[in-house]
């Protein structure tokens, strides 16, 4: 299944389900501001703020806590719940904190400020975790399958180009107003992106309630709404969480599923992610405090990205059938630990953009493939099971990652401990290509 593609009109879409389809369509346009906006910018800020490699740390780590110990009973409360109620409302909680961080500057100094944003994302998890699980299946109830590549599609697409045309917009509102006044303008915008996503959530109903049919691919949609994401290439999951809800028979997590194959899979996904998770603070910090870069500068950065991931991503299809999704998943990964290299090696602008344009391409066919290539490792009588047990180690990895990269800067520097980390992720990939 393509992942993302160009929209394309040469299909009738049903009449019952145009207006399902186009609230979607927004709602992905919206949260792609957010994206571009709030979410780009909140690391940098506490950099610029004098945040410190752990801090910026905790910014990745604080809902790596929240999703570790919250997916699975979050999962249990939400059977037999009206799932559409469920994923306006967590929408609505998990966003409102994006007005929060507007009135930052008025209240605290900075060194309050940074802790104060880290508190927030920390609170906003909660229900961001609930937002993420009932999001999942309320896709999959409200979209057929022979409609969901079609959907995601498009989605896919709206996402990126609304996160590349914002973060553009907010990096000149960033060199042009003075700071903080700037952040908060780029806050605001995200605030107002979250609430015009949240209200057409709200119009988004399932076609067929408690029955989300599965046609044993992902759901190919990106947006992976109510977690947030880093800056850099962090890639944020969220494989099959609407089996938490539904079809669940027997206890999870049972030790005699990781005895098997599947164990070694999640072995080198883990190592994977870990190695990932443990650069994502370095980079606002090198950006900042190594290269000096400016906001406008650090939105390019932002733009190549989701560009690349724009282009990249139609040829997901083609290159599946060719390879398979295991090794496309590893070939991405094996692209993405360039990232933290060239980022190391950079002296300026310009291999800042190389490492964009490189990072976006490893995280098109990575991300892309990922959640397909974990579902062909699963059995689909007992997917829950092992589909909990991914994302237990995958919210394990962000968290030992988040604050185990920050501690290796602090002893042997920035650029040294991106370099060893760029190595580790190559390693942890080939792992993948060859024992996944």
């Amino acid at each position: 299944m393509k992942q993302l593609s160009f929209i394309q009109t040469s299909r009738t879409v049903p009449l019952e389900h145009r207006s399902i389809f186009w609230h979607l369509y927004l709602d992905i346009a919206w949260f792609g501001v957010v994206m571009g906006s709030s979410m780009a910018f909140a690391a940098v800020y506490a950099a610029r703020l004098g945040a410190d490699a752990f801090q910026v740390g905790l910014i990745s780590a604080g809902p790596a806590v929240i999703n570790l110990f919250f997916t699975l009973p979050f999962g249990r409360w939400l059977e037999n719940r009206r799932i559409s109620g469920v994923v306006f409302w967590s929408s609505v909680l998990h966003r409102l904190f994006y007005a929060f961080w507007v009135l930052l500057p008025l209240f605290w100094f900075a060194h309050a400020q940074v802790w104060m944003l880290i508190l927030s994302i920390l609170l906003m998890s909660i229900p961001g975790t609930v937002l993420a699980i009932s999001f999942n299946t309320l896709f999959a109830e409200a979209v057929p399958p022979e409609w969901r590549g079609h959907v995601a599609g498009i989605r896919n697409t709206l996402l990126a180009a609304a996160v590349i045309v914002t973060s553009l917009g907010c990096g000149l509102i960033l060199e042009k107003l003075p700071f903080p006044m700037g952040y908060q303008m780029v806050f605001g915008l995200g605030f107002l992106g979250a609430a015009m996503s949240s209200f057409h959530l709200w119009y988004v109903r399932p076609c067929l309630p408690g029955q989300a049919t599965s046609n044993g691919r992902a759901l190919g949609d990106l947006a992976r709404p109510g977690v947030f994401r880093s800056v850099g290439d962090g890639l944020r999951a969220a494989v099959g969480l609407r089996y938490l809800i539904h079809g669940r028979r027997g206890p999870l997590l049972r030790l005699e599923i990781l005895k098997g194959s599947y164990g070694k899979v999640i072995g080198a996904l883990f190592a994977f992610h870990l190695m990932q998770y443990a650069a994502i603070p370095l980079f606002p910090l090198y950006w900042v405090s190594k290269l000096d870069l400016s906001d406008q500068q650090i939105s390019y950065t932002n733009m190549l990205f989701y560009l690349t991931v724009m282009l990249v991503s139609p040829q997901l299809g083609v290159l599946t059938d060719k390879l398979g999704n295991q090794r496309i998943t590893a070939l991405g990964a094996i692209i993405m630990s360039s990232y933290p290299a060239l980022t190391a090696a950079s002296q300026g602008l310009g291999l800042i953009l190389v490492a964009s344009v490189v990072g976006g391409a490893g995280w098109a066919l990575a991300g892309g493939a990922l959640n397909n290539y974990i579902l062909d490792r699963v059995p689909q009588s007992d997917r829950p099971a092992h589909l909990a047990w991914y994302n237990l180690a995958f919210n394990a990895a962000i968290l030992l990652g988040s604050l185990s990269g920050p501690m290796l800067a602090d002893s042997i520097g920035l650029s040294l401990a991106l370099s060893l980390i760029a190595v580790a992720r190559l390693l942890a990939a080939v792992s993948m290509w060859r024992w996944g």
